[in-house]
């Protein structure tokens, strides 16, 4: 009885102790871990959401950049992070593809972290140098196929979103290109530009920017309904490849073991980030939108990890493209 008791009295005294850290949290600077380059989509989504949630926390949430391998090396430094509240990390679909793409990784996707709630999904567009031969979809399709020896495709790097729209798009086609990998996507966005490159698939985020302003040629969309920021740039079903539907989701992710009324604290001021009117005009600019309420929550997250996870691994595992 008495043994009972005392852990009784222990259990009580851990929860206690753990409402006082959420009530107290935060009392310092949070660092939110993206694990690319500044300047990329994510990092845009990123400060955004930093911004916002530094007003509801009356703390500074800034962001690191730790870039390299596909997201993984911030992810890992994520992982082995103090379980304070004082690290988070924003990450998009890649935190579902590594576990299939890289044979070793130091971390668990699903059980190094604690989920905090999902932030966007970002539509992707196919675009090409300005002076591309193809001027749609079905012209660029036929081209590819018919100079698939020479016709380069440029990607941000393993793992990438560009790389994933990449492959799909290679498979769905049947066609094996040429890949440029770049080390983030603002170089490879760079040499498109330049005209080093052919074509690439990647985030509005990063590229409605560049549509609007007549820098590059764009074919479609790769969501099932177009953008309302770019409203003349068809689907990829309108265009002449259907079936191919692909956004690139964002999550929000604090290391394992973090107390919940942290958790449950950093996931509030991520939901009112998210109705936060600036932050949903400037994703609006950007061809996204904020998840609803009941996505940006811990449950929602975990879920919606898991489910890709199980989506994607079968689809990399058949196009057998793998890293150490």
């Amino acid at each position: 009885m008495n043994g009972k008791f005392l852990k009784a009295v222990a259990g009580l005294a851990l929860v206690a102790s753990a409402s006082a850290f959420g009530q107290a949290y935060p009392t310092k600077t949070i660092t939110m871990v993206v694990p690319f380059a500044a300047g990329g989509p994510t990092d845009t989504v990123a400060r955004l959401v930093a911004q916002s949630m530094t007003t509801m926390l009356k703390q500074t949430v800034i962001i690191e950049n730790v870039g390299g391998a596909g997201g993984t090396i911030g992810a890992a430094r994520v992982a082995k992070a103090a379980a304070d509240g004082y690290t988070i990390f924003l990450h998009h679909i890649g935190q579902a593809t590594s576990p299939a793409l890289y044979r070793k990784l130091t971390y668990d996707a699903v059980n190094s972290f604690e989920p905090i709630g999902l932030v966007t999904d970002v539509p992707m567009t196919f675009i090409a140098r300005r002076d591309f031969p193809a001027n749609d979809l079905k012209e660029l399709l036929a081209y590819v196929k018919a100079h698939k020896d020479k016709v380069t495709y440029a990607n941000a790097g393993m793992g990438s979103a560009s790389h994933l729209c990449g492959m799909l798009f290679m498979t769905a086609i049947d066609t094996e290109l040429t890949t440029v990998p770049y080390k983030g996507t603002g170089p490879a966005m760079n040499d498109l530009l330049g005209g080093q490159v052919d074509f690439m698939c990647d985030q509005t985020t990063n590229t409605t920017s560049q549509i609007k302003g007549g820098k590059v040629k764009v074919y479609a969309v790769t969501t099932k309904t177009r953008v309302p920021s770019l409203p003349n740039v068809p689907t990829m079903d309108e265009a002449g490849l259907p079936g191919f539907d692909i956004a690139v989701w964002h999550g929000l992710y604090a290391p394992k073991g973090t107390p919940k009324p942290i958790i449950d604290t950093l996931s509030a001021a991520l939901q009112a980030a998210l109705r936060d009117p600036t932050v949903k005009q400037r994703f609006a600019d950007l061809g996204t939108e904020p998840v609803p309420q009941n996505q940006a929550t811990p449950a929602a997250l975990s879920a919606h990890l898991k489910a890709e996870i199980a989506k994607w691994a079968p689809i990399i595992r058949k196009a057998g493209v793998y890293a150490d």
